[in-house]
């Protein structure tokens, strides 16, 4: 298994494929976007998948998903 797919919380891993809400970092990574171009599909307030922790966004991993799947380009 690969280091970089996993995230240690209090000593258990849990897979990014598992997690429900993937940070900027997370999300790059786990859907080969960069944090960059991240940060421009989620900076809507009114963005369907994407939740806001304080000053942290997190992208809804399945909600961000299925938007990807009906794109033909970012």
């Amino acid at each position: 298994m690969n280091w970089w797919l996993l995230t240690d919380i209090d000593k258990k891993y849990v897979p990014l494929w598992e997690k429900a809400n993937l940070t900027l970092e997370e999300a790059s990574l786990y859907f080969g976007i960069g944090q960059n171009k991240l940060r421009e599909l989620t900076n809507s307030d009114n963005c369907p998948y994407v939740i806001w922790c304080g000053n942290k966004r997190l992208i809804k991993r399945r909600l961000f998903t299925e938007y990807l799947e009906k794109l033909y380009s970012i």
